[in-house]
């Protein structure tokens, strides 16, 4: 019991210290998610500390039916053994801190990068299903979803997640949209480690890796030789991938918001957020 105390310990200095560089940074979001894991953790430690009779149990501690991603454990939901904090909100707060729609592959190296986590994309494979299957069953009972991303033809975007609470602009995919999205990434990366560094904390190696990676598809950073091997300047990063995004942000934002415009007149509550059947969209079209 001792060692998974001090993991628990060490897992809720790490959190507070991160709740604070959010609220010093101004990341309102980022911080209210911080502050759910910190209480998810809390209640771990208090559970791990004065341990129950297994045959009394309470409601807190009685699993969820597994899919639900209710909470941690070894479900579908979770983040495999021992986790804290269920893999929807893993997800939840890796798409908070991009902004941006963004697939499993994305959100799966953002989040171990910048978050040290150990979501794999076998888990976000069928959450959108339980997301859609959820809302329908039970509409807006959530604080939030974890949605599709809506094409220009009004219907799901393979493999891009999106949240609920975000305006319909945002959860819109234009033509320049994948452009403006890579280039958003790579500032909110680039961003991030620029906050650690202002507060004294040097990034993680892994987070300087991927900033690393999205860095070769930004024009204006230098490459550095392979004898240097050295990883780019965050600010560099980000100064040339908001020299781009201004040429292509207002087409794109005019293209997402025409988009926008056509979901609210032609799909209900549902098809807002999950995206609406090609056949039914067509036949409607036709008539």
């Amino acid at each position: 019991m001792s060692e998974r105390l001090d993991a628990l310990e060490e897992r809720i200095n790490a959190l507070r210290a991160e709740v604070r560089r959010a609220v010093r940074g101004r990341d309102g979001a980022l911080a209210r998610v911080l502050r759910a894991e910190l209480r998810t953790a809390e209640r771990a430690w208090d559970r791990a500390l004065a341990p129950q009779d297994p045959a009394e149990g309470s409601l807190e501690d009685s699993p969820e039916p597994a899919g639900k991603g209710a909470r941690g454990g070894d479900g579908p939901g979770s983040d495999g053994p021992g986790s804290l904090v269920p893999v929807r909100e893993q997800v939840h707060e890796a798409l908070t801190l991009l902004g941006v729609p963004a697939s499993a592959r994305v959100i799966v190296a953002v989040h171990g990068a910048l978050r040290a986590g150990s979501l794999r994309g076998t888990q976000l494979a069928s959450l959108r299903r339980d997301e859609e299957r959820s809302f329908r069953s039970s509409p807006f009972a959530r604080p939030y979803y974890l949605c599709a991303a809506l094409t220009d033809r009004l219907s799901a975007s393979r493999g891009l997640l999106t949240i609920s609470t975000w305006p319909l602009e945002r959860r819109a995919i234009g033509p320049l949209s994948p452009r403006v999205d890579f280039l958003t990434t790579a500032i909110r990366v680039g961003e991030h480690i620029l906050r650690l560094e202002e507060t004294g904390e040097p990034a993680p190696d892994s987070a300087r890796r991927l900033l690393a990676r999205l860095a070769h598809n930004v024009p204006g950073v230098p490459v550095p030789s392979a004898a240097e091997d050295a990883p780019p300047d965050p600010a560099v990063v980000v100064r040339a991938a908001r020299a781009e995004l201004d040429v292509h942000a207002g087409a794109d934002a005019d293209a997402r918001a025409r988009i926008a415009e056509r979901a609210r007149a032609r799909l209900g509550d549902a098809e807002r957020l999950f995206g609406g059947r090609l056949l039914s969209l067509a036949r409607e079209e036709a008539s």
